[in-house]
């Protein structure tokens, strides 16, 4: 009997990483095929909602070393393992090319919307959730169902406190000015977004609940900006 999409879902949990919902596979997708050319079926999404998993990443890190991308090896070591579990194979938005395109998969696989920041959104979880990488199959997975259909939150958000707040105005209607943040993070007025995360992000009302602990938020700011000032 083939496993079902709660039993992959438990594993995932298990982990410490969270189950991000699934798909069967079109040709629209652009999902890749297996090696050896075989035609994949079935995408599962792996992810993180707020900070769950963050203590127990916390603890492995000592284990990568000196790992430029230590959150990138680690989702990567523990992603690999269950795709060897589950005989399925491991892809990831990091690491590229080729480069996968994550953010459509999300859409097809959960109830997130394109936010005017850039992230998605989610009803319940906000801005405070991310992709890891994907578990693909060859097979349909027994018990993946299509999204519950939604709304974005963002469409009866009438202030828009997330275009608002950024302190260096590198959020609008017109994108997301990535040389004027970075170049704001590196200066000193820049040491509360360094030190607590995106205050864009923060001001967003959805999910609260779930965002990132201090450290955790720095964590990622650290990582953006050494990724956009090489």
């Amino acid at each position: 009997m083939a496993i079902s999409l709660g039993e992959i879902e438990t594993w995932i949990r298990a982990a410490q990483f969270d189950p991000r919902g699934a798909f069967y596979c079109t040709p629209d997708d652009n999902v890749p095929d297996l090696p050896g050319g075989i035609q994949a079926r079935t995408v599962v999404l792996i992810g993180t909602i707020g900070a769950r998993f963050w203590p127990t990443f916390l603890a492995a890190r000592l284990s990568l070393g000196d790992e430029p991308n230590p959150l990138d090896a680690y989702s990567n070591r523990v992603i690999s393992n269950l795709a060897k579990e589950f005989k399925a194979f491991a892809v990831f938005p990091f690491g590229g090319p080729p480069w996968h395109p994550f953010q459509r998969w999300a859409q097809r696989a959960d109830v997130v919307f394109s936010s005017p920041i850039g992230p998605l959104i989610h009803p319940q979880y906000g801005l405070w959730h991310a992709y890891r990488g994907a578990l693909i199959f060859a097979e349909e997975v027994p018990g993946v169902t299509a999204p519950v259909e939604g709304s974005s939150p963002c469409e009866s958000c009438v202030d828009k406190p997330c275009l608002k707040t950024c302190p260096a105005g590198a959020f609008s209607t017109q994108g997301y000015d990535v040389p004027g943040c970075i170049s704001h993070l590196l200066d000193a007025k820049g040491q509360a977004c360094m030190k607590t995360g995106c205050l864009a992000r923060q001001a967003c009302p959805v999910g609260v609940e779930y965002q990132y602990p201090s450290d955790h938020a720095q964590f990622h700011m650290d990582a953006f900006v050494k990724n956009h000032s090489k």
